[in-house]
C-alpha cells in the first residue's frame, strides 16, 4: 500500500513509523524500495533508515544485486529491539511464549501453577523462566498480554469474575503492573483466539467474524469492523449462558453452575450422546473425530443452536469453529453446522474450521502484545 509522505517533526515520526511496520512485513528492502512504498524520496528515505540505525531499530542484512553499479544494501528490522510475552492461564497450567518485535516466536513453555502461588507470583516466575529459556533479560520485554477464562472489565481492565481463576480478581492487574511494569494487559481468552484467526487463520482478510469456541467450556469472540467487540461490561461472547429450550436454566449465576447452552454442547453432554450411541473414545475430541455421521449431525444440530442465535443478532458472514471439539470435527463438522444453520436463519453465514496453528490463545496473545510493543517502539523515533 502505497503511503503518503509527511514533512517536519511530526510527521517523521509517523513515516518512521510506516517504514519500520513495512519492513516488518515486506522486509528486507533496499532504500530504493522503501522510497517507492512510503513515497519518500530515496534522499529522505536514506535519511530515513540513518536514523533508524542509530536507534538500533533497522539493520543492513544483505545486499541486492541490480544492474550496473554497486549493489544496493538491504535493511531490516533488528528482531532484538524488543521481544513482548503472552500468557494463556488455565486452572492447572500456566503457557507462556516470547516473541521479538518481528513476530518470530523465541519460546515457549508450560508450567504447573498449582504450588500455592498467588496469581501475579506465578505468572512473574513464568515469565522470568520464558526469559531465561530464550536468553533474554525481563527487561528487553516491552508488552505483556495475559489470556484469562471470564469476564475482563473493558473499563479497568481487571477480571470481574471466572469461575475456573477465583485468584484472579479485581486488584491482581495492578499487582501485576507493580511487577512487571505499567505494558500489562488482561483479556478474555476466546477474544484473543479471534485475534489469532484475523491475523493468522480462516478469517484473515474479514473484518466481521465470530468464533464459537467448542470446548470444555462455550465461548465466543465477536469482531465487528476489525475490532473486537467485548461490551459495557465485558461480557459479549459468554455464549454458554445462552438459554436454550429444554435446558435448566441456571438458578444463581453468582455461584459457579453451567448455563443452558454449556450443558447442551459441554463435554459432559457430548460424551453422554456418544455412550447412547455406543461409541468409544479417550477423549470428547477423540469421539467427535472418529464419530459416525449420525453422531456428528447431532453435534452440529447442537452447535448450530448457538451459532443461530449468534447470526440472528450479529449477521456475521463467517463463522469460526476453535476449540478441542471445533479442531476435532473439522471441514466436517463445519459443513454440517452450516447447512443446520442455514435452515433456520434467512442469512447464512460460511462456517469453518479453525485455521490458526498451535495454541491460539498464547497466539492471539502475542499478537495483542506485539501490537502495543510496536506502538511504543515505532513511535518514539525523533
Amino acid at each position: 500500500m502505497r503511503r503518503d509522505p509527511g514533512t517536519p517533526r511530526l510527521l517523521r515520526r509517523l513515516n518512521d513509523r510506516a517504514a519500520l511496520e513495512l519492513l516488518i512485513g515486506d522486509g528486507p528492502l533496499t532504500r530504493a524500495e522503501l522510497g517507492e512504498r512510503t513515497g519518500l524520496s530515496k534522499v529522505t528515505a536514506g535519511q530515513l533508515l540513518v536514523r533508524l540505525e542509530e536507534r538500533g531499530l533497522v539493520e543492513v542484512t544483505g545486499e541486492r544485486a541490480g544492474g550496473r553499479g554497486p549493489h544496493a544494501a538491504l535493511y531490516a528490522v533488528v528482531p532484538s529491539c524488543a521481544y513482548v510475552a503472552g500468557l494463556e492461564v488455565l486452572p492447572d497450567s500456566l503457557k507462556v511464549g516470547v516473541a521479538d518485535i518481528t513476530g518470530r516466536t523465541v519460546v515457549e513453555i508450560t508450567l504447573n501453577p498449582s504450588d500455592g502461588r498467588d496469581p501475579v507470583e506465578a505468572v512473574h516466575a513464568a515469565v522470568r523462566r520464558a526469559c531465561e529459556a530464550a536468553g533474554i533479560s525481563m527487561s528487553r520485554l516491552r508488552s505483556f498480554v495475559i489470556g484469562t477464562r471470564g469476564v475482563v472489565d473493558p473499563v479497568s481492565g481487571d477480571v470481574r469474575w471466572s469461575y475456573d481463576l477465583p485468584d484472579w480478581h479485581v486488584g491482581v492487574l495492578a499487582s501485576l503492573r507493580e511487577t512487571l511494569g505499567a505494558s500489562v494487559t488482561i483479556e478474555n481468552d476466546v477474544n484473543l483466539v479471534a485475534l489469532a484467526e484475523h491475523k493468522y487463520g480462516a478469517a484473515a482478510g474479514h473484518d466481521d467474524f465470530v468464533v464459537i469456541w467448542a470446548g470444555v467450556g462455550q465461548g465466543l469472540g465477536v469482531m465487528l469492523g476489525g475490532r473486537l467487540h467485548r461490551g459495557i461490561t465485558g461480557g459479549a461472547g459468554e455464549i454458554g449462558w445462552l438459554p436454550v429450550p429444554g435446558e435448566p436454566l441456571p438458578a444463581d449465576v453468582s455461584q459457579p453452575q453451567s448455563g443452558s447452552f454449556q450443558r447442551l454442547v459441554g463435554h459432559d453432554a457430548l460424551r453422554g450422546l456418544a455412550e447412547r450411541r455406543g461409541l468409544t473414545g479417550n477423549t470428547v475430541a477423540d469421539l467427535v473425530r472418529g464419530g459416525d455421521e449420525g453422531y456428528l449431525d447431532e453435534v452440529a444440530m447442537r452447535l448450530a443452536v448457538g451459532a443461530a442465535a449468534v447470526t440472528v443478532v450479529l449477521d456475521p458472514g463467517l463463522i469460526v469453529l476453535s476449540g478441542d471439539v471445533g479442531r476435532a470435527g473439522g471441514a466436517r463438522l463445519a459443513a454440517k453446522v452450516q447447512e443446520a444453520v442455514a435452515r433456520v436463519c434467512p442469512s447464512r453465514p460460511t462456517v469453518v474450521t479453525t485455521g490458526v496453528a498451535g495454541n491460539p490463545v498464547l497466539r492471539g496473545a502475542l499478537v495483542a502484545a506485539l501490537e502495543q510493543a510496536r506502538e511504543q517502539v515505532f513511535s518514539d523515533t525523533v
